[in-house]
């Protein structure tokens, strides 16, 4: 008999992985470059988000160093809100990429599209 572990059970084709949950304090973000992209991650109430770490206003890269404000992190360098689930500012304009996570065994993995470069 098999022995599987959870990360045979969900599909992690795509995703990168990125740290250790544990790694990850509550309510504060850390910043990772995976596969050239710039990614802001969260751990809040025990769920990880993963969100672009460029903010549109300025273009700074410190999403990452917002503050959690109910479901919204916001933008340290002049105050705009994204929400953590889908990036969506408050007036549901398109704000930050938001990316898929999965955790398996203590581990968090991240989905993000390899930037290309059409020349």
């Amino acid at each position: 008999m098999k022995n599987f572990s959870l990360s045979d059970l969900i599909d992690l084709k795509g995703f990168t992985k990125v740290c250790k949950i544990s790694e990850l304090k509550e309510g504060e973000g850390r910043r990772f470059i995976i596969n050239d992209v710039d990614v802001a991650i969260f751990k809040v109430d025990g769920e990880v988000y993963a969100l672009s770490n460029i903010c549109p206003h300025q273009h700074t890269a410190l999403i990452y160093d917002g503050f959690i404000e109910d479901d919204f992190v916001v933008c340290p360098v002049h105050g705009w809100m994204f929400n953590l689930k889908n990036g969506s500012m408050p007036t549901k304009q398109k704000g930050l990429d938001s990316y898929p996570v999965q955790i398996a065994e203590d581990v968090v993995y991240v989905k993000v599209n390899k930037k290309e470069l059409n020349w």
